[in-house]
């Protein structure tokens, strides 16, 4: 029928863009939740009214701890990018490093971030097929590097570790262990194949593949 037809392509036409500014009002709403609550603390420490004042005014600035935690992070990569930043980061680092349980915790997640998001890291690279959970059912994954430590001394040379998405929320998945030679990879970005796995399949991009050379 043309009503239902008309009525589906409205929706494929709205959704997007639905969601995308749905994901964009909760994350200003969550900064600015978060920078409230700043302000509360320090308005606690702030005698006078002068100071309650500009500080209501700051709190009914819709969006302003989002912009402010770009600022921050602009600035902050800024400093580290020169020698006495580096220097501040390494002492950072020394005094995380020297309290118990928080240590661990700080270098693990410093650890990860640094895999994920560097530029000279090769997570999330590259998008591949491998066989899951059983042989003959194909999923996607993406290599997240090779077997380290103590599981590569086990397996020996020539595996890659890979992370399975779940769909469709990708932000689960799982961690797997595998030979190169079981490995595909993909002819498509990472964006692509995420797009792949967060729409059960049913937006493909067009892309061949070839088998890992090893």
């Amino acid at each position: 029928m043309p009503f239902k037809k008309y009525l589906i392509t409205g929706l494929l036409v709205w959704l997007p863009l639905a969601i995308t500014v749905w994901v964009i009002t909760w994350l200003i709403g969550l900064m600015d939740g978060i920078f409230g609550g700043v302000l509360s603390g320090l308005e606690a420490f702030l005698p006078g009214n002068g100071q309650n004042v500009i500080i209501d005014r700051l709190r009914a600035i819709h969006g302003l701890g989002l912009l402010l935690v770009f600022l921050t992070l602009l600035l902050t990569g800024a400093l580290v990018s020169n020698v006495a930043g580096r220097w501040m980061v390494a002492q950072w680092d020394r005094l995380f490093a020297n309290i118990p349980f928080i240590k661990s915790i700080y270098n693990s997640v410093k650890k990860i971030s640094h895999t994920l998001f560097s530029s000279d890291g090769n997570a999330f690279r590259t998008a591949m097929l491998i066989q899951y959970p059983r042989a003959g059912v194909w999923t996607i994954a993406f290599q997240t590097g090779t077997p380290q430590g103590e599981a590569a001394r086990h397996l020996g040379a020539g595996f890659v570790s890979v992370y399975v998405p779940t769909t469709p929320n990708p932000t689960s998945g799982f961690f797997l262990m595998l030979p190169r030679s079981d490995v595909i990879e993909l002819d498509m970005t990472v964006d692509e194949a995420l797009t792949y796995v967060i729409s059960m399949g049913a937006v493909a991009p067009g892309a061949g593949v070839h088998r890992i050379e090893h």
